[in-house]
């Protein structure tokens, strides 16, 4: 490693010591550089797990031990939650399967007539669900500034003034990893009487979140994020939108009562609070798992985790910098403060092409494509080509052809220092010499052609 940054030691994950094989037929340690999309299990999580796992048992429907206990542990861990979030004290924790399942959610419990207010940057997520829901949209267009947002915002609520209003905002870009100013932009909407929801996918597995602080109305984030990757995530907020909605599912759990009428229809009386979005049978391993994770990140400290964090950034962005072929991507400029996510292209490079090489040559996994935000991805390569794009890959291409998409590198608390540098002298060595290997086009994809 040509660097050291002092720093302490990266917290343990799954995957640490998972070798990979290059298309030269060696092995090397596998640099996970794509957080961004799906963070590895903590070790501690994985361990916390693994030792209720025996103990599993169905959720607020037996009275025997293990139901019981998985209860009260199911509960606990919503607790746990919401001391993480630092909720106010009428606030409810909703367990979902991620962010997108939040989002939509919410979007169905929204009052009828609500118009909601959203930059165009936002991770589609947190863009479409409000559209699909029916409901009236403002996509607003992408600053250029934390002033600009505040400024757009203020003036979008101040020329639609009238009903119910709700603005969406990420705390984090998952392209850029810029951090956007959500408590001003909050302050703002709260001013001119719309409510916020936060989507924190990005944001809270980099940085301490308090609702209290922010004083958004709700927040959404995924546990496979967080470092628990067990398919769960997290709706926290006010009730009252919550508690006047249908219940998002239909069944069992969310239903108090359900009694046959003598005309032979059937009546229904849904549950309030948090059950009342939980039909079925709950996924008690997700939830628990979003818990340690929470208690994880809390005993090692955000403070420390996020010094680590921004040295390891800091030494992204200076190691690029130094390379002429390398753009990257930024809405609020160069200095903005951003966490551990970071997009690029280089020049003369097809991006499905550098990613691969960085694959098969090297043993490093990132990300290539419009990262489900293709609306921003397109602003910032100034690009608006449609071509049908899946969600987070590229379009067919061969090495060399014009670039519609971007690289994307991602690290977070379990990262270690070697990994950026390999990843750093890795860009240094395919922008000086190029790949060593021919590449081919296979089902829309850049792979290292292997055959002879």
């Amino acid at each position: 490693m040509s660097t050291s940054l002092d720093l302490c030691a990266p917290l343990a994950v799954l995957g640490s010591d998972v070798q990979v094989p290059l298309v030269s037929g060696e092995k090397v340690g596998y640099a996970a550089l794509d957080y961004a999309a799906s963070a590895p299990a903590l070790q501690r999580v994985w361990d916390d797990v693994a030792a209720y796992a025996p103990y599993y048992g169905s959720v607020h429907r037996g009275a025997g031990y293990l139901s019981q206990l998985s209860t009260d542990l199911f509960e606990q861990s919503r607790r746990t939650v919401a001391e993480f979030l630092d909720l106010r004290e009428d606030d409810q924790v909703v367990f979902t399967r991620a962010t997108t399942d939040s989002l939509n959610l919410l979007a169905g419990a929204v009052p009828a007539g609500t118009r909601v207010f959203a930059f165009e940057t936002e991770h589609h997520a947190s863009l479409l669900p409000w559209q699909h829901a029916g409901l009236e949209v403002m996509y607003l267009r992408a600053p250029r500034s934390h002033a600009e947002a505040v400024a757009a915002l203020d003036a979008a609520l101040t020329a639609h003034s009238s009903g119910p209003r709700l603005f969406c905002v990420t705390g984090a870009s998952n392209v850029t990893g810029e951090l956007w100013p959500v408590a001003e932009l909050t302050e703002v909407a709260h001013r001119r009487g719309a409510r916020v929801v936060l989507d924190a996918a990005q944001l809270a597995p980099h940085h301490r979140v308090s609702v209290r602080e922010l004083d958004v109305d709700w927040i959404a984030f995924s546990g496979h994020k967080l470092y628990a990757p067990f398919g769960a995530g997290v709706l926290a907020g006010r009730a009252d939108w919550l508690d006047a909605a249908e219940p998002y599912l239909a069944g069992g759990g969310a239903s108090r009562t359900v009694a046959r009428e003598p005309n032979g229809s059937i009546a229904v009386e849904w549950q309030s609070g948090p059950a009342r979005h939980e039909a079925g049978s709950p996924n008690v391993i997700g939830a628990y798992a979003i818990a340690a994770a929470c208690r994880a990140l809390t005993e090692a400290g955000f403070d420390q985790l996020e010094r680590r964090e921004q040295a390891l950034v800091e030494r992204l962005e200076a190691g690029l910098a130094e390379i002429p072929e390398v753009t990257v991507l930024n809405l609020f400029g160069g200095y903005a403060p951003r966490v551990g996510v970071l997009s690029f292209v280089v020049r003369g490079w097809n991006s499905s092409h550098f990613a691969a090489a960085l694959s098969a040559e090297y043993g490093i996994g990132v990300r290539d494509g419009l990262f489900c935000a293709h609306p921003l991805v397109r602003t910032l390569l100034g690009s608006q080509d449609r071509q049908p794009t899946q969600c987070g890959a590229p379009e067919p291409s061969l090495p060399g052809e014009r670039s519609l998409n971007a690289i994307r590198v991602s690290f977070g608390a379990g990262t270690p220092e070697e990994h950026v540098e390999r990843f750093l002298a890795a860009v240094r060595e395919l922008t000086t010499s190029g790949a060593r290997w021919n590449y081919r086009n296979e089902g829309g994809r850049c792979v290292a052609d292997t055959r002879r």
